[in-house]
């Protein structure tokens, strides 16, 4: 066999083996593109199914507000706020804890955030409340009293929960340990003496006022 030959035997075979790897890579993606169209169907639905049993397992509630709104009372407040304290409180809510607890129980660990404002309510003085003796103003001032104890809804949460293997959890249990919580807040800020102190800022705050009014010498009374 002379050279041209060899050479022309060679570029066949070259051609010959590109020519059969191309088939076979057609074959094979043709294959994977079929097989991948006959599994995508089955794995939509495998999703499908995984999601709507994450929604029965970890449910989200639904939240629609009444479209209708009824303001029933709307009036004027002339207070003056001069203290807020920030109180944190856990609270420990249970019913049937007894023997068979782990039967019909159920407990709850709830973590409350809540504020307190006190302050005095301007409203309350009178025109006697008020006299220039000598040149001094006196003022009485009415008791400080709490505007708002109320729970942070956002920071406030649920820590833990225990149910009996054969309890319902009571729906009104964290209502319960919410009612708690307040209390506990608005004794716990008026322990502290949160009223006495609102007291003090009320006179500190006014006593700058009225001495911006032109009356150098106020003096608080009983």
């Amino acid at each position: 066999m002379n050279k041209t030959s060899v050479v022309f035997f060679l570029v066949f075979v070259v051609v010959l083996v590109g020519a059969a790897y191309y088939l076979v890579t057609s074959i094979q993606q043709s294959a994977e593109s079929a097989i991948g169209g006959a599994v995508a169907p089955f794995q939509q639905s495998n999703a499908a199914l995984q999601t709507q049993v994450s929604n029965l397992m970890n449910p989200t509630p639904t939240i629609i507000p009444d479209p209708v709104t009824y303001i029933q009372e709307v009036r004027a407040l002339a207070r003056l706020e001069t203290i807020q304290y920030s109180v944190e409180k856990v609270i420990t809510a249970e019913i049937g804890q007894g023997s068979f607890g782990f039967l019909f129980g159920d407990k709850l660990l709830f973590v409350a955030h809540g504020i307190v404002i006190a302050g005095i309510d301007m409203e309350k003085i009178q025109p006697g409340d008020m006299q220039l003796v000598n040149g001094v103003l006196q003022v009485r001032l009415p008791p400080a009293e709490v505007f708002v104890a109320t729970l942070n809804n956002e920071k406030s949460y649920v820590y833990d929960r225990s149910t009996g293997i054969l309890t319902k959890s009571v729906q009104d249990l964290e209502t319960l340990a919410r009612q708690a919580a307040e209390r506990e807040i608005l004794m716990a800020a008026q322990e502290d003496g949160i009223l006495l102190q609102a007291q003090r800022n009320a006179e500190l705050f006014l006593y700058k006022f009225f001495q911006a009014l032109g009356y150098k010498d106020v003096r608080f009374i009983q």
